[in-house]
């Protein structure tokens, strides 16, 4: 799952990404209204965690002009602004939840996963590709039967890669939605982590699911299977 925080402090923005990272959410951070519109128009994200005081749009403006391009991710406002109007104004304007500063991380967190349950409906919670499948709710995977352990970010890495099965995926793309948006793609941690996931799901299953494509990135495919009368 991938969320983009529109938070103008540093500190505020830092804890949030870090709290979020660690229980294996994908983060981009934007620093002001309007790169955090920018954002959002030019990236799929799951979820959108949004400041109301920000410099250059505020975050109602940034708000309402999200949800006039239809754009239909859950919004959740974090803001000092704690006024009965001004909790009203932000859920009249489109946000889906409004959760007010000094927070608990605890409770942000739960209502981050409570918005991400109502798109359920549309994101699948059993992706399967061959006999390996992961279950995007309780984050449980596994091969022909048998339970696979992975880090948080192996997990990040193999849901994108079950979301887009059969694509060929770019370094560039997996550092985008796995990583950072200003990951460097020039470094061998993808590959690395790669790497990684092979030895977990397919060194000792057949078929292998991952494949090299070279000079562009990888692919996670189960072979044809034919069909008979």
């Amino acid at each position: 799952m991938k969320i983009l925080v529109i938070e103008d402090e540093r500190k505020v923005a830092s804890f949030i990404m870090r709290g979020l990272e660690e229980v294996g959410y994908t983060v981009s951070i934007a620093k002001d209204g309007e790169e955090g519109l920018y954002l959002a128009e030019s990236e799929n994200y799951d979820l959108i965690i949004l400041d109301l005081i920000l410099p250059r749009k505020s975050g109602i403006e940034v708000l309402k002009e999200l949800r006039q391009m239809r754009l239909n991710t859950p919004i959740l406002i974090l803001s000092a602004k704690d006024s009965v109007d001004d909790r009203v104004l932000g859920l009249d304007s489109g946000a889906d939840d409004y959760l007010t500063k000094p927070f608990a991380f605890s409770e942000l967190l739960a209502r981050v996963r409570a918005l991400l349950r109502r798109g359920e409906s549309v994101v699948p919670v059993k992706l399967q590709v061959g006999d390996l499948v992961m279950n995007t709710v309780n984050r449980e995977v596994s091969r022909a039967g048998k339970e696979i352990r992975l880090t948080n970010r192996e997990y990040t890495l193999l849901e994108y890669f079950m979301r887009n099965t059969g694509k060929v995926l770019t370094r560039t793309q997996l550092s985008e939605q796995v990583w950072d948006y200003t990951f460097d793609t020039f470094s061998n941690v993808i590959d690395v982590y790669v790497n990684y996931l092979r030895n977990k799901i397919d060194r000792e299953f057949e078929p292998k699911l991952i494949h090299t494509v070279r000079g562009v990135g990888y692919v996670l495919k189960a072979p044809k299977t034919e069909s008979g009368d």
